[in-house]
């Protein structure tokens, strides 16, 4: 005997199966929805030209000539469906023009008794697969408000498998060539040539790390770059060196002429030390950092840059660290953004003829490196890569162009036997380079 709750008559069916067709229908229009925040975007020209913010999107933007741009990887080819929500001001209209691909669209809204409204831009064609620039302007006076900018809504068929950082960090990806050296070796010295090709500021290429600190050259700002020698505390405080005990902190041995020495903290703590010099893009840069054990429990670690204008090394600073006795280990080098307005733009840099020296005075090249990056390369910005280039590895990271290199993916330049020669070191503090 049938059970009366599981019978459905025919007309039942068809009333049910409708139901589910239009759901499914409704969950893959649903889920096709992408919403960009608008605190992922950045500005140009001007980084600085509005406020940017989790908590309030983008604010006090009134400047016409300054754009909004967001950045998605499309794998779909087919329409986009396109509208960004806005809150107006209490009595206003803001006119805005959209382009995607070529393709602009421009739009009027008016404020809504909910103050945010959705201004409709209509449907784009995206044509093909890889990354696509969402560039948004205002078509106001320069004295009106444009309004908060609180998302880009996108729908339609090209958002399918389509991929962008939807979290407040808008830095590239910071990446890292890993240098292998056997664990038994006593590195007493690692040289690296490095070339940075790609100079936005707030981007730091750094050429000599170990596990005690890193070695590198920095843009901070349109007039000012520096090179930079740091070198960690012992401990695992995080964030503030005033916590850090006096037999965990490194201490400064001697610096160079013209060098600033101080604190650092909120990324391990330690000693700071940078010399404010105009290096040039694309010319070669010169580093070296040394380890000098003095007892079981403490290494000097020094960094010397070699002075292009000056024609010779000389010494940025030297640390007494705690806790330590060894070698330099660990080796690696890195390219980071530090500043997240601008993390839309390429860096890319060279790094060429690794080389160390032992304890017992012999030269190895580092012909072999892998690829690491840090956790907003693991799904955040993929626009992060390795390889060999001109005979030197690169690192390149952010400019959202396409592809990527795998995390521990491992390279090898070709090796030029040709050990550095001129390593004149100064003798402050005393070393045994000279050998």
């Amino acid at each position: 005997m049938s059970n009366p709750t599981n019978m459905m008559s025919s007309a039942g069916h068809s009333s049910f199966a409708a139901f589910a067709l239009g759901f499914a229908l409704w969950s893959v229009q649903t889920q096709a929805e992408i919403r960009v925040p608008s605190f992922t975007a950045y500005l140009d020209p001007d980084p600085d030209g509005a406020r940017i913010s989790a908590r309030t999107g983008i604010t006090a933007w009134r400047d016409p000539s300054l754009k909004v741009l967001w950045f998605g990887e499309f794998k779909t080819p087919g329409k986009l469906e396109c509208s960004v929500a806005i809150r107006l001001p209490e009595i206003g209209i803001s006119k805005l023009r959209l382009t995607i691909a070529g393709q602009a669209r421009e739009a009027e809204s008016k404020r809504a008794e909910t103050n945010l409204v959705t201004v409709n831009f209509g449907s784009f064609d995206i044509r093909e697969a890889g990354y696509q620039r969402f560039t948004l302007e205002s078509l106001n006076e320069a004295t009106q408000t444009v309004g908060d900018i609180d998302a880009l809504i996108l729908d339609g068929p090209a958002t399918k498998d389509a991929h962008f950082n939807l979290k407040p960090r808008r830095n590239a990806a910071s990446v890292h060539l890993v240098y292998p050296v056997p664990k038994e070796t006593k590195t007493e010295a690692f040289y690296c040539e490095l070339t940075g090709l790609d100079d936005p500021v707030w981007t730091y290429y750094m050429a000599c790390g170990w596990h005690r600190g890193y070695f590198g050259m920095q843009v901070n700002s349109l007039t000012e770059r520096r090179i930079i020698f740091s070198v960690w505390d012992s401990g695992n405080e995080a964030v503030d060196r005033q916590k850090v005990s006096s037999e965990d902190r490194v201490t400064l041995i001697a610096k160079g002429e013209d060098v600033h020495s101080g604190d650092f903290g909120n990324e391990g703590t330690g000693g700071h030390s940078h010399f404010v010099y105009p290096w040039v893009t694309g010319e070669k840069q010169r580093f070296i950092v040394t380890a000098k054990p003095t007892d079981a429990t403490h290494t000097i670690f020094s960094g010397y840059y070699f002075h292009p204008n000056r024609k010779q090394w000389m010494l940025i600073s030297s640390w007494r660290t705690p806790k330590d006795g060894g070698y330099l280990r660990g080796l690696y080098s890195f390219s980071e953004n530090f500043g997240g307005s601008n993390g839309h733009q390429r860096r890319k840099a060279l790094f060429s003829n690794q080389w160390i020296r032992t304890a017992d005075g012999q030269w190895v090249e580092l012909a072999n490196a892998s690829f690491s990056h840090d956790p907003t390369g693991k799904a955040d910005r993929l626009d992060r890569f390795m390889g060999v280039e001109d005979g030197s590895f690169f690192l390149s990271q952010g400019g959202f162009v396409p592809g990527f290199t795998q995390y521990g993916e491992k390279f090898t330049r070709p090796a030029n036997g040709q050990r550095p020669t001129g390593i004149d070191l100064p003798e402050s503090p005393p070393n045994e380079f000279g050998r």
